[in-house]
């Protein structure tokens, strides 16, 4: 009877250490762009290795769905991605990769064409592989799909902090536009960080902020914060050819002075308070979305 009721105790006290730890805040970064080209990938994975360098623990999940790139830019050549967790063949656990400064990469599964067209069985093994995931995280960051589509929208509709990237050319900022006034006028997106990248002549960016700025104040109720400025630089696409992050290969490069100072912003951003903190929130948050469309669907 003693060793029953010992046994009861060991599993109260991992039950006990699983909630504590499920608990923990983890802050959840949605990288958007609106558009292909502006460099949202390039973003994406350099950030999450300067916010590794920084001591955070940081995980980057790849969730371009037509277009899985990020272990391209890392220069991985991983052996499963999300498809099998979602097809429930491997865990999350199994799948990360380790990156450049101890990142953990959630390798992106190319040709699942949307989260809405994945079945109610398909979610409850992505919300049971994030709640089974026993690794500490202090940042998540997500690599979105180009465009505004529902997959998109619901990835930055479940994050705490919405980064839109934005370059110099009218396209750029006609569909950041778009996305940020998708995001809040149906998904309840009010705060949004923007960074501007490739700014030139020794441009800070805020020309380029003001002028999305300039809309947005007219027609949106919702608050932008330039979050950084990436100087255009020719050593950010040789690491690109390089397939390692420019942050580390051209650490005196004025792009990677930059992408730091964007990381020690971020990571100053306030952690959430509440339980919308949790990974497991995340994910299924993310999921219930895709649930009521199923609902309206049917």
């Amino acid at each position: 009877m003693h060793a029953h009721d010992a046994d009861n105790q060991r599993t109260d006290q991992a039950a006990g250490l699983r909630q504590q730890r499920n608990q923990r805040p983890v802050k959840v970064i949605t990288v958007t762009g609106g558009k292909g080209g502006v460099g949202k990938t390039n973003i994406s994975a350099n950030l999450a290795v300067s916010l590794s360098m920084l001591g955070r623990r940081v995980m980057l999940l790849d969730a371009d769905l037509g277009l899985a790139n990020i272990d391209v830019m890392f220069g991985l050549q991983p052996h499963h991605n999300l498809a099998d967790v979602v097809n429930g063949e491997r865990s999350l656990q199994e799948v990360i990769v380790n990156g450049p400064a101890g990142v953990m990469i959630v390798p992106g599964a190319s040709g699942i064409s949307d989260m809405a067209n994945l079945t109610p069985a398909h979610h409850a093994g992505i919300v049971n592989a994030f709640s089974e995931l026993t690794v500490d995280l202090d940042t998540l960051l997500v690599d979105t799909a180009a465009g505004i589509g529902d997959g998109v929208l619901r990835f930055a509709e479940a994050a705490h902090e919405v980064l839109v990237v934005v370059c110099d050319e009218p396209t750029s900022i006609t569909d950041a536009y778009a996305i940020i006034k998708v995001l809040s006028s149906e998904r309840g997106v009010s705060r949004f960080r923007v960074v501007t990248n490739m700014t030139r002549q020794g441009g800070d960016g805020s020309g380029l902020f003001e002028k999305l700025l300039r809309v947005t104040d007219r027609f949106l109720d919702v608050s932008l914060d330039h979050a950084g400025s990436i100087p255009f630089d020719d050593r950010v696409w040789r690491a690109v050819q390089l397939q390692t992050p420019f942050v580390t290969a051209f650490p005196t490069s004025l792009a990677a002075g930059a992408l730091k100072k964007l990381a020690h912003r971020a990571d100053k951003w306030e952690l959430p308070k509440t339980a919308r903190g949790n990974i497991e929130f995340f994910v299924e948050r993310l999921l219930s979305g895709a649930g009521q469309a199923e609902s309206e669907v049917a």
